[in-house]
């Protein structure tokens, strides 16, 4: 009886229901692909047009309600755990720590994926007839420039940041609120304490809408497989099974970082985190995981106040899986098109994806925006990101979890650093 009991409560986790819904997702949306695989999918009144349409819906009305928690909960996790530290000093002392850390498991993540490609060469194997010089990708043009970079950064209006939810300027907002709280001491606590109250409100806004993300992820992955077919992972079989090696190999590295800081604990830090991490594979967004991955590492044992501020930043910061595909993607196209990069190109290729990466936070698809941009500066045929645009969907799958984890990594060492794991 026990036995059974144990054995119905772990039927009922949340992580069930997810993996279940990836895989029926896959299974209904290749049926869907070989039933009507002959439909017009050019037709408006196709009938897989109009399911696939039904599943975007389904998808959309999750990635909107997540959305609608990111601003409010982002502001005031951050403004609270910079406001509780009552220590401007306590408060560039974790930042400091938190950005070190980014930018060291970001360049690891480009020379990771930089090594990888020059191992596989994926795109010189690539048998297919390369798109015409001069196409146009569909992709905006952002150009990596100081001042784009500096004007992105900082909000003209906080109302306009959370409007668009620009996470990277609803930061740089709070922390500026923040450290105005923590300097004025007792005079904050009102706000501070408001705050607080209203960052666990959206946690428990965020419990509500978990609830439905089965439900997304399953639309999201049959979506994907009904238009491209399961064939589409067999044509590029081979890029990405190397780019998702690359992401395992990665997450490795930075779960055998973590082992050396706090020891065994990484295994139940993963055992945490699995269900946000899913998510975010499932809907192919970072975003969708945020609210889950801060109640789970919350309850791992990672400080509050900490996971409050290192969060928030490595959202903009610390996408490891996203830099990966950079490097992954630009060698590849490279590689395509024939093109022999250099050692130091491909070094100043990886300074230039370090930083330009920063300035596009927040920006649908931007990844394939910083991508197109450093593909012009060493004239490289932007049109090679057509090849990718097929698949970029799976990929993003994989790059969202690994970003996922890269954070949990570096919420769970920054606490320890500061002697705050509990």
């Amino acid at each position: 009886m026990i036995h059974a009991q144990r054995q119905y409560k772990h039927r009922n986790h949340p992580t069930f229901y997810v993996v279940i819904a990836i895989l029926m997702g896959i299974l209904v949306g290749e049926l869907l692909n070989l039933t009507l695989a002959n439909s017009d999918l050019s037709s408006s009144n196709s009938t897989l047009i109009k399911i696939i349409d039904c599943f975007s819906a389904l998808t959309d009305i999750f990635l909107r309600l997540i959305k609608m928690i990111i601003a409010p909960l982002v502001f005031s996790t951050l403004v609270v755990g910079m406001g509780k530290m009552g220590d401007i000093k306590t408060v560039g002392r974790i930042g400091i720590k938190a950005l070190l850390w980014f930018f060291t498991a970001s360049l690891f993540s480009l020379l990771l994926g930089m090594i990888l490609v020059n191992v596989f060469e994926p795109g010189s194997s690539l048998h297919m007839t390369l798109p015409a010089i001069g196409t146009d990708t569909g992709i905006a043009h952002v150009d990596p420039t100081i001042s784009n970079f500096v004007a992105h950064i900082f909000p003209k209006s906080i109302i306009q940041a959370m409007a668009s939810n620009d996470i990277l300027q609803i930061v740089v907002f709070a922390m500026f609120f923040g450290l105005a709280c923590a300097s004025i001491g007792d005079l904050a606590k009102p706000t501070v304490n408001l705050l607080d109250s209203l960052s666990h409100i959206m946690l428990k806004v965020t419990s509500y809408v978990m609830h439905y993300a089965p439900l997304a992820i399953f639309a999201a992955i049959a979506s994907i497989i009904a238009q491209q077919g399961i064939g589409i992972l067999i044509s590029y079989g081979k890029f990405i099974g190397e780019f998702y090696l690359g992401l395992l190999l990665l997450c490795c590295s930075l779960g055998f970082a973590g082992y050396i800081f706090i020891g065994q604990r990484v295994t139940s830090l993963l055992h945490h985190i699995r269900e946000p991490m899913l998510l975010a594979f499932g809907t192919a967004s970072s975003e969708s995981a945020y609210p889950k991955l801060l109640q789970q590492l919350e309850r791992f044992g990672c400080d509050e106040k900490v996971c409050g501020l290192v969060l928030p930043l490595g959202y903009s910061f610390n996408l490891d899986g996203s830099m990966m595909y950079m490097t992954f993607a630009v060698l590849f196209i490279a590689q395509a098109y024939g093109i022999d990069m250099t050692l130091s190109d491909q070094l100043i290729m990886l300074l230039v994806l370090l930083f330009t990466s920063k300035g596009v936070a927040g920006v649908p698809k931007a990844s394939l925006i910083v991508i197109a941009s450093t593909l012009s500066m060493f004239d490289i045929p932007e049109a090679g990101l057509l090849l990718l645009l097929g698949i970029d969907q799976v990929l993003d799958m994989g790059r969202s979890a690994t970003n996922v984890f890269g954070n949990s990594i570096a919420s769970a060492l920054v606490s320890k650093w500061e002697n705050s794991l509990r």
